[in-house]
């Protein structure tokens, strides 16, 4: 049964996306569709004892489908206004022979990726929703992943779904010329999924894996789903150039290990041919935004073999790029740090005390340890040793708070 049951649960993980889009593509519902899925998967676990179907997820898909249209004809018994929900009208007999994941069928998840990312919504329901349908976690899971109580999660998701019905927002892909900025929208939202996931905000482990896998999964997704869009390649690719240096950035001990240490012969070589492989296609269509101009510089890293061999002078000028793309004060952070390694210390500090005089970042817990770092290597210990110490205080991680503590304990023992 155990092993039936881990057969069950990885075609869910696979194919639930594939499978939910369709349902809410019906039912334009994603309390029947989800409903309808769960007691597929279910049934499914009483039917396979006596062995796996050809096709599990066409198994699973049609015993979903007629599932949802007994819900839709109990729904329509018991309500007496049509119009609370809009039901495609199929019949038992043309469900049960739409067995095959069709193009239309990846149509249906395009427009869930829109319609879960609809501006409408905010970034944490928008989060929690894609997470959920798409990326099939469970509500306790990413509850987990996102160490909020499970009672606030799901109080996100039904708002979520609420907004959608009450709003109407329509479950399509967008027209054309609202594109761009919905698709701005729908990688944001990927890129914040990974984001949580390679660096939790919080919480005792750097790294949470679940989160990092699940991003890559719906960008790799998204990438099929409307190939060669130049950003959502650049998106791809630098979720996996980071990805690729997971392994390393954490010691055996739980030791915070950073970019210049890391052990780079344990880089999943795989990772980085697939992301400098779309790296390079991307520019190629010569249409550059800033997640590609980002997995560029990720690319120059992972291009470099040992850290005394990084072209910091490229990745300067990359981040000046994107500076000028695309500014913020994060970007220009990055820049300042670029140029202290390629220039020296002095000039990058220079670059972060202008940062820091409009105030911008002062709670960014990264600009101090920045400054930290670069008053350390210029033997300003005093000052140094206060930088780290706002750093700590602004920051919650566990693994990067005992990493600064030892920066001040390295401090306070030196000469």
């Amino acid at each position: 049964m155990d092993d039936l049951r881990s057969t069950v649960e990885a075609v869910f993980r696979r194919e639930s996306g594939r499978i939910i889009a369709g349902l809410i593509g019906m039912s334009r519902s994603f309390d029947l569709a989800e409903e309808a899925m769960q007691d597929a998967f279910t049934a499914a676990l009483i039917h396979w004892q006596d062995g796996l179907p050809d096709n599990p997820s066409a198994w699973i898909t049609a015993a979903a489908q007629r599932k949802l249209v007994d819900y839709v004809r109990r729904e329509q018994t018991r309500r007496t206004k049509a119009d609370q929900l809009r039901y495609e009208t199929t019949s038992t007999k043309n469900i049960e022979l739409d067995h095959d994941m069709t193009s239309s069928r990846e149509d249906e998840r395009l427009k869930l990726i829109f319609t879960c990312c609809h501006p409408a919504l905010n970034k944490e329901a928008q989060v929690a929703l894609t997470l959920r349908t798409l990326g099939g976690l469970t509500t306790p899971e990413i509850a987990r992943a996102f160490l909020i109580p499970e009672t606030t999660l799901a109080q996100r998701l039904v708002r979520a779904k609420r907004k959608i019905q009450e709003a109407r927002i329509p479950y399509q892909v967008p027209p054309k010329d609202a594109l761009p900025q919905r698709l701005g929208a729908v990688q944001a939202v990927l890129y914040l999924i990974f984001n949580e996931g390679y660096t939790a905000s919080m919480g005792d482990s750097l790294v949470r894996r679940e989160l990092c896998a699940e991003a890559i999964g719906l960008a790799r997704t998204l990438c099929e789903l409307m190939p060669n869009v130049p950003e959502s390649m650049g998106l791809l690719a630098l979720m996996l150039l980071h990805d690729s240096r997971r392994d390393t950035r954490v010691a055996g001990n739980g030791e915070l290990v950073p970019l210049e240490e890391q052990d780079r012969m344990r880089w999943n070589a795989v990772q980085i041919k697939e992301g400098l492989r779309l790296v390079e296609a991307a520019l190629r269509l010569r249409n550059v935004g800033a997640y590609q101009l980002q997995a560029a510089i990720a690319a120059v890293h992972a291009g470099a073999k040992t850290a005394a061999d990084t072209d910091w002078k490229q990745i300067a000028a990359l981040y000046q790029e994107l500076v000028k793309a695309h500014p913020s004060a994060t970007v220009a952070l990055n820049h300042a740090v670029a140029v202290a390694m390629s220039e020296g210390p002095a000039e990058g500090l220079f670059l972060l005390d202008g940062l820091g005089a409009c105030g911008a970042l002062d709670d960014y817990y990264l600009y101090h340890a920045a400054r930290a770092d670069l008053l350390r290597r210029m033997q300003r210990k005093t000052e140094a040793t206060a930088a780290y110490q706002r750093a700590l205080a602004l920051t919650a991680n566990a693994v990067e708070r005992r990493y600064l503590r030892r920066r001040i304990d390295e401090l306070a023992n030196s000469c």
